[in-house]
């Protein structure tokens, strides 16, 4: 997959660049960050040369994981916004799954939203994707909310389903569906009736 950028009214998606070690090498000493996402704890400089230098191209270059960088239009990190798990992307499935963080400075802005929202767009629209997921371990009431506020329809609890800093963690989860959006996908899907 070639990398793309996505504007926003007040934000710049882009992926990784070396240039933005530093950024993501600060953002990620929140331990907020670390409590919810699967980012090496504690945060090294040398994973976020990394992740910038290495694992965001090499997602970009496999189509495995499309990470975007969300700046401001002065360059100010705000956080991180993407799609994981892309693999099945390619296939009938046509599914994966968002995730995303944002710097401590920057939350309560509404821009995890706004980034979210350009790319849960792009990967209806250009990828042909016909079901986003989202999963949080239990307690990531943010993560919910900006899910929520995207329009994911809450589907319940895994239990045990992550291994997180050397314990089992049960996870939320959520899926995102273009007709949820008011569009259709290419698979005909007839849903579940809810039961008597």
């Amino acid at each position: 997959m070639e990398p793309v950028t996505l504007r926003t009214e007040r934000l710049h998606l882009r992926p990784f660049e070396q240039r933005d070690a530093e950024a993501v090498f600060a953002a990620c000493q929140d331990t907020e960050i670390a409590r919810w996402t699967t980012v090496p704890y504690p945060y090294a400089r040398k994973h976020a040369e990394d992740f910038v230098v290495n694992i965001g191209p090499a997602g970009w270059r496999d189509a495995t994981l499309y990470t975007f960088g969300a700046f401001t239009p002065d360059g100010t990190l705000v956080g991180s916004t993407g799609l994981v798990n892309t693999a099945k992307l390619y296939t009938s499935d046509r599914t994966a799954e968002l995730g995303y963080w944002t710097v401590r400075e920057q939350r309560g802005r509404g821009y995890t939203v706004e980034a979210a929202r350009a790319v849960v767009d792009w990967a209806f629209t250009s990828l042909g994707a016909e079901r986003l997921e989202w999963y949080a371990h239990v307690g990531n009431e943010a993560s919910r909310a900006v899910a929520r506020r995207l329009g994911f329809v809450m589907e319940g609890v895994h239990r045990a389903r992550t291994v997180h800093r050397g314990e089992r963690r049960d996870d939320w989860s959520a899926s995102l569906l273009p007709s949820d959006w008011g569009r259709s996908g290419r698979t005909p899907y007839t849903a579940t009736p809810p039961p008597p």
